[in-house]
């Protein structure tokens, strides 16, 4: 007898659940692909055939999306919130240029593309894709120049730095999504997400730059003095999928004043130290968090200290109230554009919040309709690895819809069922597997894509060479990464 995820006795044969998923998937990729509709739309009609073909009924579909979506919603949304304010104030007080320029200042020309690694990584930890992008892009197209390195030598490593951490650790959504719906902790998955990013960014960054550009060998063009294809509007998916506001290649992103227009912007830039602290002083509260749990005993004053400082809310929020003092005023920016820069970091994340959201409802939906428990009984019974079958299904969603997003978000709605019984570690481990597969080959339905073709100069043949290729290591590399600490965990 299969049950729900309630304990009920599902209503359709196995076979009628496999279908009603697959019908529900390829409801969302066919609206995402060819009929251009946002991926809040195509996740919510999806969820509808999902929920009804499967059994569930008009009703308890809908009750089941809107439970996923309350409940993603108030688990999720507020951690997005926040980290978007950090890399709000990173992005406006002039930060995240202090960071690239000290590191690439100091580090002799045989050694940039490992400083560009490091400092695309450190200002990938807050900020979203597109934003790093935006505003590394320039600084290393001047290095480029100013090196006469050829481009793809320090390119690929800073494109590399910014996608593992997106893919990988949170207070990125997709990763924070698949937390959330595997009861994974958001500590331990941290703390391990940084230790399969740094090997997974050597490897795809400065170890395939070197390599590729032997067969790409452009140089670096002129600024670019236009927005870019999918600037601002792709996200790390499809079309729609929005992370960030507009930003041009200076990395000025629009509106970001708030209500406040005619308050002061910012007139220095912050020092490096301070700069990195800030960004990293939400990482160290959470990290603290996971190593007091493991060390010390559970009724004790230092752990309870830990448990509350460590909480992903109160750590972001106690990186946004430094940032506005560090980052804010610390620039030079008065009290109204401080606030009109934390402001103006939350209407840009509006398409996001609404794709995870509708993604939640969807996991709900496949939960509820107990499409999860006919995985789970298959994969045991083909004695197929929970962490190779997560990676397998969120690679084969993001090649179908080009979304990062939707592949992690329905990847972790499908294989729910065999994180129970998982231990913590093992649970974050999940998560980060399929955060690698979320990253397999993007190609011409990603706006990342697109992103980096107009900014780099690139053919389309080039961009899928360098950029894509790159992709497909990340992915590769990290499920590598995962398997062996599942070896020692």
């Amino acid at each position: 007898m299969l049950l729900t995820a309630d304990g009920a006795e599902a209503t359709a044969s196995n076979g009628v659940l496999v279908l009603a998923a697959l019908l529900g998937i390829a409801t969302v990729v066919v609206l995402i692909t060819w009929l251009k509709m946002h991926p809040f739309l195509a996740l919510i009609l999806g969820s509808a055939v999902l929920g009804i073909v499967g059994g569930l009924g008009p009703t308890p579909t809908v009750d089941s999306f809107t439970k996923g979506v309350g409940s993603t919603v108030g688990s999720v949304g507020l951690l997005i919130a926040l980290g978007a304010m950090v890399g709000g104030l990173l992005a406006d007080s002039g930060g995240a240029d202090r960071i690239v320029q000290t590191v690439v200042d100091r580090v002799p020309g045989g050694a940039l593309p490992w400083a560009m690694a490091g400092a695309a990584a450190l200002v990938g930890i807050p900020l979203f894709f597109e934003v790093g992008v935006v505003l590394l892009v320039p600084i290393v197209l001047l290095v480029a120049r100013r090196t006469n390195l050829p481009l793809m030598l320090v390119g690929i490593p800073a494109l590399a730095g910014l996608s593992v951490l997106h893919g990988f650790v949170p207070p990125h959504p997709g990763p924070l999504v698949a937390i959330d719906a595997l009861g994974a902790d958001l500590g331990i998955t941290l703390a391990l997400g940084l230790l399969v990013a740094i090997p997974t960014v050597i490897v795809a960054g400065p170890v395939f730059g070197s390599f590729i550009t032997r067969y790409v060998p452009i140089s670096a063009p002129a600024l670019l003095d236009r927005e870019p294809v999918g600037a601002g509007r792709g996200g790390r998916g499809s079309a729609g999928d929005v992370t960030e506001p507009d930003a041009d290649a200076t990395g000025t992103r629009e509106g970001r004043g708030g209500p406040d227009t005619d308050a002061a912007p910012a007139t220095r830039r912050p020092g490096f130290g301070v700069t990195v602290f800030t960004v990293l002083l939400p990482v160290l509260l959470m990290l603290a968090r996971a190593v007091g749990e493991v060390f010390l005993t559970e009724d004790s004053n230092p752990r309870q200290f830990l448990e509350v400082i460590g909480n992903p809310v109160v750590a972001l929020l106690a990186g946004v109230l430094f940032g506005m003092v560090t980052l804010g005023l610390g620039s030079g920016m008065d009290r109204g554009r401080v606030s009109g820069s934390v402001g103006g970091a939350l209407p840009g994340i509006a398409g996001i919040l609404l794709i995870v959201a509708a993604g939640g409802g969807f996991k709900q939906t496949l939960i509820d309709a107990g499409v999860g428990n006919v995985i789970a009984d298959w994969a045991e019974g083909v004695n197929i690895s929970a962490l190779v079958l997560g990676w397998l299904v969120a690679v084969g969603i993001r090649l179908a819809t080009g979304s990062a997003t939707v592949a992690t978000i329905t990847a972790a709605g499908i294989v729910v069922p065999l994180a129970e019984g998982m231990d913590r570690p093992e649970a974050a481990l999940l998560v980060l597997a399929i955060g690698a597969g979320s990253l397999f080959f993007s190609h011409v339905n990603d706006a990342g894509f697109w992103l980096v073709k107009e900014y780099f100069g690139m053919t389309v043949g080039q961009t899928i060479k360098t950029w894509s290729v790159m992709e497909t290591i990340i992915s590769v590399v990290g499920l590598v990464c995962v398997l062996l600490l599942n070896l020692v965990i």
